[in-house]
């Protein structure tokens, strides 16, 4: 959900950049975004069933979870009834390390179009390759007049 309004979906066409996390984005851009996300004034819930009325705390905490690979009252346990700002000190951490190996590489590979090109040729060369067969029995169904070679 959106960084900016939880009740909205991260979107690309969102006027405003922090309102989503992009997998471009760097350490201090992630950490920026997460910390300007927007919450309410009470500290974090303690009961799951609390989230429905506070979207803002779903989504941190929905993020937290995706990420972790744990459920949301699993890490309403470890923070609720805490503020925000622990919480989402312990939530850029998170998205850090999950997120910047992603950035790196697709950096990386920005960098190197030729790279990016020839896994692509090479990916395209052996479709066909495994393809041919099945196209020589589609063609002979449909009728298609081959080319002598």
């Amino acid at each position: 959900m959106s960084l900016r309004d939880g009740t909205k979906k991260m979107s690309k066409s969102d006027a405003s950049d922090n309102s989503r996390i992009n997998l471009t984005d760097d350490a201090d851009t992630i950490a920026q975004k997460i910390r300007k996300a927007k919450t309410d004034p009470e500290p974090l819930p303690t009961e799951e069933k609390s989230l429905t009325t506070r979207p803002e705390a779903e989504n941190l905490v929905g993020i937290f979870a995706a990420l972790a690979g744990r459920s949301k009252a699993d890490v309403l346990r470890e923070f609720g009834g805490g503020q925000f700002s622990s919480f989402k000190n312990a939530l850029v951490e998170l998205c850090v390390a999950k997120l910047s190996p992603i950035a790196s590489e697709m950096k990386r590979l920005v960098a190197d179009p030729g790279h990016v090109d020839a896994i692509l040729i090479d990916g395209a060369d052996r479709a066909r390759q495994i393809a041919a067969e099945t196209m020589q029995q589609t063609k002979d169904i449909v009728g298609f007049v081959r080319k002598p070679s």
